[in-house]
């Protein structure tokens, strides 16, 4: 006879041994503060708070009404999308893509990144992911049974690939570079990123390039695409997003590109799991990517505006930080005497101000933490002064 008591169903063995992801974690801490009554200034997950596009609007306005909406979307990607982001990379980056067998649209680069990995490796396998890295990079890794092996970074911010054991390279099937960097900022230019892509073909490697901010540069510094490197395409897939670029985090909208067989591949996931990416989302994407020209200027010249106020509140402070060329973010040293959760209850308790704990993105993380410019300049310049008097408080 079936026992009256329910079964508990609990997450797999392989789910249980992944750390929450951070962010879910954060949340629940600053929940925990609001119920308490707190106000809090939340500079800790990088959503972007600047209004989406009217111009993507209008599209979607009209896109919405479209008959094809209630059928189900492109297996690999709408056309219009496709031929959106063709135009964009012949543009701004100078390489020709075939939309028929170089592009596949996701639902964000983060998802996009993690059924990459979960297509072409097995356990067994290593994944070589910078020290510092976005969360991701681990889990997807972990998910598909493989090894994650750290990379540190050289100072120039630059991935010190000669630090590889030589018994972990000989097993590597993978390796994620992400420049503009989250969250340490670094940058690379177009030699930097060359020499990535002749480390990836010496050692019969992919490389997955995660470009998700490649819109976010500053002072004149343009973020360079993997796929511009002659042979790139060889062994070479690259992630981008409207996310960031566009202010369309909400829309789930990205694109693979690169190597057909790597495409191929992550088809055969897909088509297996699900029946592709939402057409409206794609159609609101191929918009911004046309009209990148427009959209993007106005969009980078606020994050400026925010990076030079935090920027310069938090020198006026004593703070140790030098302004980045690309991202939303500052990535800074905790003050002695905390850790970097310690710091980061101590802002939200005391101060009413969020950031982001460094170990949340690896070990190799722990005592710095990040800032995101999501809030106007003079709100930026209230938290420089807030986390001022943190630091004060904390060595007094």
């Amino acid at each position: 006879m079936p026992s009256s008591t329910p079964r508990p169903f609990r997450p797999s063995r392989l789910l249980q041994s992944i750390p929450p992801y951070v962010f879910w974690d954060l949340e629940g801490r600053k929940a925990a503060h609001r119920e308490a009554g707190r106000t809090l200034l939340d500079l800790g997950i990088g959503s972007p708070d600047q209004p989406v596009p009217e111009e993507v609007l209008a599209h979607c306005t009209e896109a919405i009404a479209r008959r094809e909406l209630s059928r189900y979307p492109h297996f690999r990607g709408h056309p219009e999308l496709f031929g959106a982001f063709a135009e964009y990379a012949a543009e701004r980056f100078g390489i020709a893509l075939d939309p028929t067998r170089e592009m596949l649209s996701v639902a964000g680069s983060k998802e996009g990144l993690t059924e990459v990995v979960l297509a072409v490796c097995e356990p067994g396998d290593v994944v070589l992911i910078p020290a510092i890295y976005y969360p991701v990079y681990v889990r997807a890794t972990q998910l598909a049974g493989a090894e994650p092996v750290f990379v540190p970074f050289r100072d120039d911010g630059s991935l010190d690939l000669d630090a590889i054991p030589a018994a972990q390279l000989a097993r590597a099937r993978v390796l994620i570079a992400n420049y503009p960097c989250n969250p340490t900022t670094a940058t690379l230019d177009l030699a930097g990123v060359e020499r990535l892509v002749a480390f990836a073909q010496q050692h019969g490697l992919l490389l997955i390039s995660d470009l998700a901010y490649a819109e976010l540069g500053f002072d004149g510094y343009r973020a360079p695409s993997a796929l511009e490197v002659p042979g790139a395409l060889d062994c070479t897939v690259e992630l981008h997003t409207a996310s960031k670029s566009f202010c369309m985090a909400s829309f789930r909208v990205g694109l693979v590109v690169g190597n057909a067989d790597v495409l191929n591949a992550l088809d055969v996931y897909r088509t297996n799991t699900g029946y592709g990416n939402a057409s409206l989302p794609q159609i609101a994407a191929a918009a911004a990517f046309r009209a990148h020209t427009r959209i993007v200027p106005p969009i980078v010249a606020e994050y400026q505006a925010r990076r030079d106020a935090l920027v310069d509140a938090l020198r006026a402070g004593g703070w140790p930080v030098n302004a980045p060329r690309a991202t939303m973010y500052l990535w800074l040293p905790v003050p002695d005497g905390l850790d970097d959760w310690q710091w980061v209850e101590h802002c939200m308790a005391h101060h009413g101000v969020v950031v982001t704990p460094g170990s949340a993105f690896g070990a190799a993380g722990q005592g710095r933490f990040r800032i995101s410019l999501v809030q106007p300049p003079e709100q930026l310049r209230e938290a420089a002064h807030a986390l001022t008097r943190a630091a004060s408080g904390v060595l007094a």
